[in-house]
């Protein structure tokens, strides 16, 4: 994904543009700059920022519905991120979450994403269910 404009990583962290180009002149927020020498943060930098603020993105808990829908949920396994691409096609979607600097895709069906109204830069949950684990050794 491509890096943000200042003003933009100020919003999402949550504090003044100004603040933020202070912050980049005294070194405390890594920046890349473009061929026109404008700074642009990468966004595993804003992530690096929030983490170390305690600010990472929360997901709104829902008010129950009477269609059934969950408040709360056993499964240990989660992993909090932000929409990074939603393809459909058919009956089935992908699903591509950025959880820090790592990408988790899940195939989930299309309904599943109509219904959580899920969207691109969008908050979500994922929720890992496994009974086997593998490990794996690259050949040395």
């Amino acid at each position: 994904m491509a890096p943000l404009t200042v003003r933009a990583a100020a919003e999402r962290l949550g504090v003044s543009y100004s603040a933020l180009k202070q912050w980049i002149y005294k070194g405390t927020v890594r920046t890349v700059r473009t061929g026109g020498g404008h700074h642009r943060v990468p966004e595993r930098e804003v992530d690096r920022m929030l983490a170390a603020q305690g600010k990472l993105p929360r997901i709104r808990a829902r008010r129950p519905r009477t269609t059934g829908l969950l408040v709360s949920i056993s499964g240990r396994n989660q992993l909090r991120g932000i929409v990074e691409e939603v393809r459909a096609d058919g009956l089935l979607a992908q699903v591509r979450l950025r959880i820090g600097d790592q990408r988790l895709t899940a195939v989930i069906t299309r309904d599943a994403v109509d219904e959580l109204k899920l969207r691109r830069g969008e908050e979500a949950l994922a929720i890992i269910k496994s009974t086997e684990v593998m490990i794996a050794r690259s050949s040395s």
